[in-house]
């Protein structure tokens, strides 16, 4: 037993020595450990325990060799049984070890080891810790070769991303403060007109609706459309032939879709490569596209909680009975909501969206549009940038087939365009309603591109 005057120097070499083991291979609890003739501690051990070293009150970093201790004890453990030592304790033969002490006494030591439950069988053999440290390191290569075939974001595709990232925030108030300067909504309760400043009807929160007949659920969930109302003398038929008679909203939700015109024009004037095709094409593509892109931005506001369009203040939350007042039937709401519902719960990131939005605008086969390879080599990019972005960014379970079902969502809006396009043909067709309709709304929506 060495206690003199070399301890000093032997402990430095030692704590050297056990950072390069610990670097090179960390053998704690060995792969025996699943054979049923020994226990395994760490399975009933609690984690809110202070981890302290069962020979010598130090820290412990977890069970080695079948005992709770710290690195000191594990190494000193292992060396012991590798080389068969035999110690003898010039004391009484029970001396107490401690952090400070626990080199004093190497039989004591050993024996407070075997003790605490700490077996030789637990300890792997040099040719199984050459085998496990060529496993470790095969497994560095594979894990360093997945990560060097594992799609990147090239610089440009980040700078792409940034450029939609600041349209998008350029063109969409999520604070909705430009409501304000639209007509005022004015929603019908039972036969009364009421503007939704007054906050009489707004208190009384449709609360009736939840009763009603003409609610409708959808396939992603049975409660998704609890909150529609509809009037009283409704039936099958009126999502076939609506009574315009009563369109209060009609004023207040195409000010909304003049305003979202405006902001969609402004958000793909940005979209890089956009400029680079003709006014033509350009205008081409944004009247056939740019209903499409209102509902993908309009999910921004949409919840799940009560299927409606939260725009800010309660003047400005939109449920299906609110649009169904400014001339819209369900034939286009129903699948319209189901949308939005689905859109959310694929927990889009900003990236995501920003991007969707401008694949769908740039569709090469969009009615009217003349340089169509142009836009597809535009469309094609900003797809890859997507699908790679869906590759690097988007972790697990989200990211499953992600892509494809974001492609699917661009099928899903060309339906509703086109069953928007046949209720604005209906709508617009009375001088009394379209004079309601902005110059705008007119335009993009009136001399549809055939």
């Amino acid at each position: 037993m060495d206690i003199g005057g070399s301890m000093s120097q032997f402990q430095n070499s030692w704590e050297l020595y056990q950072q390069s083991i610990q670097n090179d291979l960390d053998i704690e609890m060995e792969t025996m450990a699943p054979c049923s003739a020994f226990p395994d501690p760490a399975s009933d051990f609690d984690r809110n325990i202070p981890r302290i070293c069962g020979v010598c009150g130090d820290k412990a970093t977890g069970f080695h060799f079948n005992a709770m201790t710290c690195e000191g004890c594990k190494g000193f453990f292992r060396r012991s049984m590798k080389r068969k030592a035999m110690f003898t304790c010039p004391f009484n033969g029970d001396c107490k070890i401690t952090k400070d002490n626990r080199r004093h006494c190497q039989a004591c030591r050993l024996k407070r080891c075997v003790d605490i439950g700490m077996m030789k069988e637990f300890i792997l053999t040099d040719e199984e810790v050459q085998r496990k440290r060529e496993m470790i390191m095969k497994r560095k290569e594979e894990e360093a070769l997945k990560e060097s075939l594992k799609p990147k974001l090239l610089e440009e595709q980040q700078r792409t991303i940034d450029i939609l990232l600041e349209a998008h925030r350029k063109t969409y108030d999520s604070t909705y403060s430009d409501f304000n300067q639209f007509r005022p909504p004015v929603r019908l309760d039972s036969g009364r007109r009421s503007t939704s400043r007054s906050s009489s009807l707004m208190s009384q929160g449709f609360s009736s609706s939840e009763d009603s007949s003409d609610t409708f659920s959808s396939s992603p969930d049975p409660r998704m459309l609890s909150n529609v109302e509809l009037s009283d003398d409704s039936d099958e038929s009126a999502t076939m032939s609506m009574d315009f008679s009563h369109l209060s909203m009609l004023p207040h939700v195409a000010d909304l879709v003049s305003y979202s015109i405006q902001k969609v024009i402004g958000f793909a004037k940005m979209i890089p490569g956009f400029k680079d095709l003709t006014a033509e094409d350009q205008i081409a593509l944004l009247k056939s596209s740019v209903i499409e892109v209102i509902m993908l931005r309009s999910n921004q506001s949409f919840s799940l909680d009560d299927m409606s369009w939260t725009c800010g203040s309660n003047d400005f939350k939109y449920k299906i009975s609110d649009v169904t007042q400014a001339g819209h039937s369900l034939d286009l709401l129903e699948p319209l909501v189901k949308f939005q519902i689905n859109l959310k719960k694929l927990n889009l990131h900003e990236e995501e969206h920003v991007l969707l939005m401008a694949i769908c605008i740039l569709s090469p086969d969009r009615p009217g549009v003349q340089d169509t390879a142009l836009v597809e080599s535009i469309q094609d990019h900003l797809s890859a940038i997507l699908q790679t972005y869906i590759l690097c960014r988007h972790p697990p379970p989200g990211n499953r087939l992600l892509y494809p079902k974001m492609i699917q969502k661009l099928a899903d809006l060309r339906s509703l365009n086109e069953e928007h396009s046949k209720q604005y043909r209906c709508l617009s067709f009375l001088p009394e309603h379209s004079m309601q309709l902005t110059p705008l709304v007119l335009e993009v929506f009136g001399n549809e591109i055939s």
